[in-house]
């Protein structure tokens, strides 16, 4: 099968050679899809003026840069929006000659370029929204940053294409009431890369104490405050918080200085530690050293740091919103908590670290719900059953 991946907002291949490409979703999925046989190809913007034409991601998987570039038009979607006309147009032109057998739009604005590009050409289009609009204003995620026109377009695009991968129930159950058929709704979560995140492996030094890991945006600062609420019940307990700018820069950063004065407020500076951004490779030695990962997100649309720590063998306690109501099971995988119950998640922790049998049980469970669940051989399995029903509705709209 011929696959093109639309991805208006992505630099698939970084600017220095050795680093990774910014959507490593997009990385893996289309990595998976060739490893079965697949042709891959890539679309993307280009964003800067050294971009080749062209070039190899993976063994299998090629890149295609289109347009002038336009270096604002990366991560903002008002500018990405304008594009979709010199976006759009050098697809139709490339599709018409070589033309793929579906086409996989990421994101809204690439899903606007991929249906302008398929026209009268009759290619089936999936697409993935990663998190819609609707649910972000819904949780007040950077107030503002929504706009209009993606408010009013998202539903258009998904009533409009072949198919719709939702990456949760909860996206899913967001996508009907915007009115798109729930026939044409598959739920097909992000992948984990088991490789990588495995319960075997380094494990980063640990003091002695018990250990709570998060790891999160320090902006999210209502959540954090809430975790740093339910630290204070729970003596003797560390808590690392993995995000941010680097470390060497954290004291510089507005989100950091506030949440290190609700730590002193609290009385529990002296269990905090604020790790700063944390690289790929030092993520899962971070994820296997804690006793437990806490996710206290109030707004997470794939729950993929859940799934990773669940991949570690690390039990989770998360917030019982998005993607984690289904990643963890609750009582078998970790717990869920309703958020911004600070008492509550105190409780919760307080129970587990004091039973090491059920957090060993916990830990076990976690490790096979994410390697049976979760594998990128397994998302990739379920990405193309949805690429086959989409081309069977387009064989028989066309007879």
């Amino acid at each position: 099968m011929k696959i093109a991946l639309v991805a208006q907002h992505a630099t698939p291949v970084p600017a220095n050679p050795g680093e990774p490409g910014d959507d490593p979703r997009l990385r893996e999925l289309s990595r998976s899809l060739a490893s079965k046989g697949h042709h891959v190809t890539v679309y993307a913007q280009r964003h800067s003026t050294t971009a080749p034409d062209k070039a190899e991601l993976e063994p299998g998987v090629h890149v295609e840069y289109i347009g002038p570039a336009d270096k604002h038009a990366a991560g903002d979607e008002s500018n990405l929006l304008a594009q979709v006309p010199a976006f759009s147009g050098p697809l139709h032109e490339r599709w018409r000659q070589q033309r793929p057998d579906v086409v996989h739009a990421l994101r809204w604005t690439s899903g606007l370029a991929a249906l302008a590009a398929v026209r009268d050409l009759r290619i089936p289009v999936v697409q993935s929204f990663d998190s819609l609009g609707v649910a972000e204003r819904r949780h007040r995620i950077t107030p503002g940053s929504v706009g209009t026109e993606r408010i009013r377009l998202e539903p258009a695009i998904g009533r409009t294409v072949n198919a719709v991968v939702a990456g949760s129930s909860d996206e899913e159950s967001d996508l009907t009431r915007l009115g798109v058929p729930r026939r044409s709704i598959k739920v097909v979560p992000c992948g984990v890369d088991t490789d990588e995140f495995t319960p075997e492996g380094p494990v980063a030094n640990r003091n002695g104490r018990p250990r709570l890991v998060t790891v999160t945006d320090l902006a999210e600062h209502d959540a954090l405050a809430t975790l740093l609420h339910a630290l204070s019940k729970v003596p003797g307990v560390e808590l690392v918080v993995a995000g941010g700018p680097p470390r060497a820069k954290l004291a510089r950063d507005i989100a950091y200085r506030r949440l290190a004065k609700v730590a002193e407020s609290l009385d529990v500076s002296g269990r905090v530690l604020f790790a700063g951004q944390v690289g790929r490779g030092a993520l899962p030695p971070l994820l296997r050293s804690a006793d437990l990962v806490v996710s206290v997100s109030e707004y997470e649309p794939s729950g993929m740091v859940s799934v990773q720590a669940m991949a570690c063998g690390t039990p989770v306690i998360a917030s019982a919103v998005g993607g984690q109501v289904d990643a963890v099971v609750d009582g078998t995988t970790g717990i869920l908590v309703p958020p911004g119950r600070p008492a509550l998640l105190a409780h919760r922790i307080r129970q587990l670290l004091a039973h090491p049998m059920l957090l060993e049980a916990f830990s076990v469970a976690a490790a096979d719900r994410a390697r049976s669940r979760y594998s990128w051989d397994r998302i990739a399995h379920e990405t193309l059953a949805v690429y086959d029903t989409a081309l069977d509705i387009t064989a028989i709209t066309a007879a």
